[in-house]
């Protein structure tokens, strides 16, 4: 073999030792520090505006009603009524006081960066548990087939389950509750 070939190959050699060497400490460093969670504020909506933030409470557009009092859309116009909540609170946890505005949209939690509300929690599985509004305006929670479970009240939940205002929804170390 020719001297530069063998260079080449100590080169080569040396540069994936070190590459190893930069993924062990990475690995070292999330496991001490926990993954980063990133700031969803920064991110721009279709129209250039930037889009809302999860920890801000947003007040949802004005609605067309059409005939029989209900909304543009097909969705019941009760679900603006009287002791039905409007937000999303976490009580406890890493995000705690964090408020995400309810609007009629699903909510996905877990450790996926791509869900509504990210969980920097160890117990928490990457799609944990979903909460999502039903057609009589009352909001459900799900447990994703996780690992560790989803607690409502205490109580594992096992089917999709009506959440009761200011009942205490537990994933991990989160508790989360509706309110008004």
């Amino acid at each position: 073999m020719s001297e530069l070939t063998l260079t080449v190959m100590r080169l080569g050699f040396l540069a994936v030792l070190w590459l190893f060497v930069i993924v062990a400490v990475q690995v070292i460093r999330s496991d001490l520090f926990g993954t980063r969670v990133t700031a969803r504020g920064s991110r721009r909506g279709g129209d250039g505006r930037p889009a809302q933030r999860a920890d801000r409470q947003a007040t949802p557009p004005p609605q067309r009603r059409q005939e029989g009092g209900r909304r543009a859309g097909g969705r019941d116009a009760g679900r603006g009524r009287r002791g039905a909540p409007t937000k999303l609170v976490i009580s406890e946890g890493s995000l705690t006081g964090t408020t995400v505005a309810l609007q009629g949209q699903t909510i996905t939690l877990g450790r996926a960066h791509d869900s509504t509300i990210v969980l920097d929690d160890d117990y928490a599985s990457s799609r944990h548990a979903r909460i999502y509004p039903d057609r009589d305006g009352r909001w459900i929670v799900e447990d994703l087939s996780s690992t560790n479970g989803t607690y409502l009240d205490r109580t594992r939940l096992t089917t999709p389950t009506p959440i009761p205002l200011g009942a205490p929804i537990r994933i991990g170390k989160t508790v989360i509750e509706l309110r008004k």
